[in-house]
C-alpha cells in the first residue's frame, strides 16, 4: 500500500481510496490489461462503493499522470495496463480478444534498420499482430 501511496504523490496525484483501489487492482493484475469494465468488476466483487463514472475519471488521470498506458486495438474496448517503462509488443487474439505480449530483440533491430534504411530514426513506434492459434479455424 505504501509503493502506491508514493507512485500517486510522485505524479502529483491526492491519495484518494478510489484511486488506491484501482491502482491495487492493476498491482495485483500485473501483466493483464483491463478494461474500465473489468475494473468495476473486480470493485464490485470487493464490495467498493466505487462508480463506473469515477473508474474512468480515475484511469484518464492515471493515463495523464504516466501511470497508465491506454490501448485502442482494434474491434475492441479500450484497455489499460501498467506503465512500468519496459517496451514491448502486442498480439491480439481475433476470436478471443485476449492480448499476448511479447518482446523480440530482432524485431526490435529490424525496424530500426529498417527506417535507417529509409533515412529515419524511429522515435516511438506500437507494434500490434491480430493473431489466430494455428490449431483453431477460422470463424465463418
Amino acid at each position: 500500500m505504501e509503493q502506491e501511496t508514493q507512485e500517486l504523490r510522485r505524479v502529483g496525484l491526492k491519495v484518494t481510496h478510489p484511486r488506491m483501489r484501482i491502482l491495487q487492482i492493476f498491482d495485483e493484475e500485473e501483466g493483464n490489461h483491463l478494461t474500465a469494465e473489468d475494473v468495476y468488476k473486480k470493485l464490485l466483487a470487493h464490495q467498493e462503493d466505487i462508480g463506473l463514472a469515477t473508474v474512468y475519471r480515475v484511469l484518464t488521470q492515471f493515463e495523464a499522470a504516466g501511470i497508465v498506458i491506454k490501448h485502442n486495438f482494434e474491434g475492441g474496448q479500450a484497455v489499460y495496463e501498467l506503465d512500468r517503462g519496459r517496451h514491448h509488443d502486442h498480439m491480439i487474439d481475433v476470436d478471443s480478444g485476449k492480448v499476448i505480449e511479447f518482446v523480440s530483440e530482432e524485431i526490435e533491430r529490424l525496424q530500426h534498420e529498417i527506417a535507417a534504411r529509409h533515412g529515419y530514426v524511429i522515435e516511438d513506434h506500437s507494434l500490434v499482430l491480430y493473431v489466430r492459434p494455428k490449431h483453431r479455424p477460422r470463424k465463418s
